[in-house]
């Protein structure tokens, strides 16, 4: 199955990362099958930069993004919907 994630680039405290089409099983840092853009949440505001065309075209091919990325396309008008919760921590589902 296919995955919309992010990949981290950037200096050991000033991560930044990329919007990339991965196999799920694929290794996290593994080079994908496209870039789909950029996101670098340390600046003020934070950049976000994504082809929309090719997003679309691969959600439609099936691809499933990751809660991240699925809060960042709402939030930039490409998919409508709730937001979804990113990190779970501990027992708060139970």
């Amino acid at each position: 199955m296919l995955r919309i994630r992010l990949k981290r680039t950037g200096k050991s405290n000033s991560a930044s990362y990329r919007v990339v089409v991965a196999e799920r099983s694929a290794h996290p840092q593994s080079e994908g099958k496209e870039n789909l853009g950029h996101y670098n949440p340390t600046t003020d505001p934070k950049q976000i930069d994504l082809k929309k065309e090719r997003i679309e075209y691969w959600l439609n091919e099936g691809a499933q993004p990751s809660n991240t990325v699925h809060n960042l396309l709402i939030e930039e008008g490409i998919i409508e919907g709730d937001k979804r919760k990113a990190v779970a921590v501990g027992d708060e589902e139970n």
